[in-house]
């Protein structure tokens, strides 16, 4: 076993690769859990609870899968993002007709700063909000939502955006090791908003890619972490945030480190700009697994006692974040949250189901550890301490669910109409609109309206006042 276990205490890591039939199958009817091959936990560890040992059975199950169906998920998001880009590029499907019989089809290099992600063209805004400013309360919160969108894509795109439309410095997209998948499977970027006084630097961690089987590997990875006096944390989000396989999280790493770790690296480089600029200021952000990422990064900057840094963090910004630890460790960070005042705003609109898992019952030990940020489908906001319909599948949310979707089709047909071309939903937001008649949640998930929520949601006066303590 890895020193970290020893020293930081209870564990339980999944090894998927590990996994015979055989072992796999026997785990439904045994509790014990260390002496399984694909189980990495101290003697003793049980599941009791049939409940508990089905979720780790279709968590491996699932990680299994992902692996073998990689390469296919990875040539069909190929071929959808090529196609997509083809026929933005070239004016639309009539467009790209009429250039092909002229034989000036436009290709876009897949490095370019006209290539888009599958996320991109599902919302291809890319100028902030004219009328939000930056002592606007929204601002902070339309700033991160723009940059968690555009961590999706590649260098190019990030730069010409951040450069040309938003007047900010681009820093560089990132790529960072995970010591257990043996890969660079975590991104994040890093912008400095020049025109705030002070400077603000913001870091955006890129959430799960549609087609990428890895980055899913690590959101269906429901092994857990525990820091003693901290409490249990995901395992999958821990080891993409960059911890050890053979050293759990010390304070400091090796500098000769042939490897970059997320948490590591960006601590370092937030270390040299903020000593650089002492009155700068910065702010964590990101959707989805960004989300988790961006706070568990600053669950190690107080496990460590990085007081200076967390004097100079201003607000964590999370869109559509899953649950990330227990409820030792949700108490742990609302007393260190409030001890170090740094601003705690998660984002939730409507049904996207990603807030909503892990599942917080008596199996899994997830839970939310702060009020939800909660905007409806007419984008109206309020605090909630939990968002509606907890853990997504439920008998009672099923016919609200599907009306509600139905509403989000029309919805886009209506924006424009009374907002202006801006609100303008793309032919493949609006497919993908019709999907969420099937599976109601899963287009609340992408950023779009996010972006909406931030630039649209109107704020309770409750709502105000707690976004307004941060300037």
């Amino acid at each position: 076993m890895g020193s970290e276990q020893q020293i930081h205490g209870d564990y339980l890591f999944l090894r998927p690769q590990e996994a015979s039939v055989v072992e796999l199958g026997s785990l439904l009817f045994s509790s014990n859990l260390a002496n399984r091959s694909f189980i990495d936990c101290p003697q003793g560890l049980e599941a009791r609870k049939f409940r508990q040992r089905w979720l780790l059975f279709t968590s491996v199950v699932a990680q299994i899968v992902l692996v073998a169906i990689d390469p296919f998920l990875k040539i069909i998001g190929d071929l959808l993002e090529s196609w997509l880009n083809c026929l933005s590029s070239n004016g639309g499907l009539i467009g790209l007709f009429f250039n092909f019989l002229k034989g000036e089809v436009i290709t876009p290099e897949k490095s370019s700063a006209e290539f888009l992600s599958v996320v991109g063209h599902l919302d291809t805004r890319v100028d902030l909000d004219k009328n939000i400013h930056h002592k606007d309360i929204k601002y902070k919160g339309l700033l991160s939502i723009m940059a968690s969108k555009f961590s999706y894509e590649n260098e190019q795109v990030i730069s010409n955006a951040v450069t040309n439309h938003w007047g900010m410095e681009f820093l560089g997209l990132y790529s960072f090791w995970n010591d257990y998948q043996k890969m660079e499977s975590t991104k994040a970027m890093i912008v400095k908003d020049t025109k705030s006084e002070p400077n603000l630097i913001v870091v955006a961690f890129r959430g799960t890619t549609p087609f990428d089987a890895v980055q899913w590997k690590t959101d269906v990875d429901i092994s857990w972490y525990d820091l003693p006096n901290v409490g249990k944390m995901h395992g999958g989000f821990m080891k993409a945030l960059g911890l050890l396989e053979n050293g759990g999280w010390p304070k400091e790493i090796d500098e000769r480190s042939q490897h970059q770790y997320a948490y590591y690296a960006i601590r370092e480089q937030l270390r040299e700009m903020l000593k650089e600029n002492k009155d700068a200021k910065f702010i964590l952000t990101g959707h989805s697994l960004g989300g988790a990422l961006a706070i568990l990064f600053v669950a190690m900057l107080i496990f460590h006692e990085e007081e200076d840094m967390l004097d100079k963090l201003q607000g964590v910004y999370t869109f559509g974040q899953p649950r990330v630890g227990d409820e030792k460790f949700g108490e742990f960070m609302k007393s260190k949250l409030k001890k170090y005042d740094v601003k705690y705003f998660r984002y939730v609109y409507s049904n996207d189901m990603v807030p909503r898992v892990p599942y917080d019952d008596k199996s899994l030990f997830f839970k939310h550890f702060s009020p939800s940020l909660f905007f409806n489908s007419l984008y109206q906001g309020q605090i909630l301490e939990e968002e509606p319909n907890k853990n997504y599948f439920s008998l009672f949310w099923v016919i609200p669910k599907i009306l509600n979707a139905v509403w989000e089709v029309i919805r886009g047909f209506l924006l424009p109409i009374f907002l202006g071309k801006e609100y303008k939903q793309n032919w493949f937001m609006t497919l993908f609109r019709l999907v969420g008649l099937i599976i109601p949640g899963l287009p609340a998930h992408f950023p779009t309206d996010y972006v909406n929520a931030t630039r649209l949601g109107s704020l309770d006066k409750h709502l105000e006042l707690l976004i307004s303590k941060d300037d």
